[in-house]
């Protein structure tokens, strides 16, 4: 069975993958396996960017969104005229010339990743270049992992990426349980929790202060480096508390929430 598995820690947000779905599928036709793409409207593989935190303590993330091809697919179900079925390799596949538009399977789609065709009147999404797989062609993968220049996006057998696919999870969906699907996705961000600590007496950054964070999942701890900077990651969602401790000097923050991301700022230590 096949599966993607995109490593979010070394995408560089090229949209390398997103222009590359758009050049395989607008303007072509693949017969049974999907009828062009619109030029506008329509991201069969989209990458979503994530801006996360607040200047100076920003961090940037991009996560490709195209179908995951879900094991149960959902889509299927609501699909009246059967019109969508799983391939052997696991695939999942809207057959164009079956296809009545009612879009049912539009709606049934936790991922908001099936699109609406006004012109054809069909629905229409990503198709893992199942017509690039089948035909022989040298490229044996879809042709947005092919055009990837970091390699963050992998496509094969899954059986030959256990490893990667160990280290990685599904996608949460717009609604509902998540689902079991073949795409996974390595380094998806959490929230994070950064400041920066100084002494306004001295007027200077506190390097080595020694910051403890504690929660539901228990307690971390961490240094400042030589920016006066600490940072907690890959927290989950909830309320925190944290203590600042330097030279005999204590700060302390209660209910800190990562509902978003928190910069705490300049904090002065005194």
């Amino acid at each position: 069975m096949k599966v993607f598995v995109h490593d979010v820690t070394h995408c560089n947000g090229c949209h390398n993958c997103q222009i590359a779905c758009k050049d395989e599928h607008v303007g072509n036709d693949w017969g049974s396996y999907a009828k062009p793409q619109p030029d506008t409207g329509q991201f069969w593989l989209k990458l979503n960017s994530y801006v996360r935190g607040t200047v100076p303590k920003v961090k940037m993330a991009y996560v490709p969104l195209l179908c995951q091809h879900c094991e149960d697919a959902p889509c299927i179900a609501a699909c009246s005229v059967d019109a969508i079925t799983t391939r052997n390799d696991g695939l999942v596949i809207i057959d164009p010339n079956t296809c009545n538009g009612c879009q049912m399977c539009i709606l049934a789609c936790p991922y908001g990743a099936i699109y609406y065709n006004t012109g054809l009147k069909i629905a229409q999404k990503c198709t893992g270049c199942a017509h690039i797989l089948d035909r022989g062609w040298p490229i044996k993968e879809p042709r947005c992992v092919d055009s990837c220049p970091t390699e963050c996006f992998k496509f094969g057998e899954e059986s030959a990426m256990t490893s990667l696919v160990n280290d990685a999870e599904r996608l949460p969906p717009d609604f509902g349980d998540t689902p079991d699907t073949r795409v996974y996705y390595k380094g998806l961000p959490k929230r994070f929790i950064a400041g920066t600590v100084y002494d306004p007496v001295e007027e200077d950054i506190i390097e080595n202060a020694t910051c403890t964070l504690t929660g539901d999942s228990g307690t971390v701890t961490a240094k400042t480096d030589s920016f006066g900077d600490f940072w907690f990651e890959g927290l989950e969602v909830g309320t925190f508390s944290l203590k600042i401790e330097a030279n005999g000097k204590t700060k302390n923050f209660t209910a800190v929430s990562t509902e978003k991301d928190v910069n705490l700022g300049d904090i002065a230590l005194s």
